[in-house]
């Protein structure tokens, strides 16, 4: 269900040269909280808040803030799909994703869908600040010990003799999207996005498309 409280506060809070944010959480106390630590040092301006996947994408559209906080976890859609999608819409607004989300899985979906930092809502006080600063100037961010524990385990890429582009096919199949969409996204035609749809299958000798998205996510492509 869509959250009654969604705000725009543009006209409340013009921050002058402050860095623009747009926060979505499903929860108010939790915005109230983060719109709070964000804006004390004088840094940041709250211009909008979301409750739900939906109204972010229409408060960035609206906007076009420099910095997006997304919770994964809300009402209205998969907030892993929708970053592609923002960032496409709004190619200025860089994402900070807040969770509690710690499997590693979840990680590189995020970034890997163009997401530039990923905060833990337990550790979320002086981190969030630091990744909204890195955000802010196109740096990336992650929680330090997701960050050794990535880099502590294996490549989690498919060994299955695929190409880049039949994994890049494959995590949009598994996300959802059409071959049109697929061909619109790449720039390939969609009999090419056919060809390699069907590659993929011969391969790993999958024939459906819950057993594609069953393999990406035990391949760490996209988050379960």
């Amino acid at each position: 269900m869509t959250e009654m409280n969604d705000q725009d506060l543009s006209a409340e809070s013009d921050g002058g040269d402050a860095v623009r944010i747009i926060l979505a959480d499903d929860h108010r106390v939790v915005r109230s909280g983060l719109k709070m630590l964000l804006e004390k040092s004088g840094e940041f301006a709250v211009v909008a808040e979301a409750g739900d996947v939906d109204s972010a994408r229409r408060f960035v559209h609206g906007h076009h803030p420099q910095v997006l906080v997304l919770d994964l976890n809300m009402p209205g859609g998969s907030s892993l799909d929708a970053i592609p999608l923002i960032r496409k819409e709004s190619p200025e607004t860089q994402i900070v994703v807040l969770t509690m989300q710690q499997e590693t899985a979840f990680v590189r979906a995020a970034l890997g869908a163009g997401a530039v930092g990923y905060v833990l809502k337990d550790a979320v006080d002086g981190e969030l600040v630091e990744a909204v600063r890195h955000a802010a100037l196109g740096e990336s961010y992650l929680n330090p010990e997701l960050g050794a524990r990535i880099a502590s385990e294996p490549p989690p890429g498919p060994p299955d003799d695929l190409s880049d582009r039949e994994v890049e096919v494959l995590t949009l199949i598994a996300r959802g999207f059409t071959n049109p969409e697929i061909a619109s996204q790449l720039f390939l035609s969609i009999r090419t996005v056919e060809t390699h749809r069907a590659h993929i299958q011969q391969k790993l000798m999958l024939s459906t498309r819950a057993e594609l998205v069953g393999y990406a996510i035990q391949r760490g492509l996209i988050a379960g």
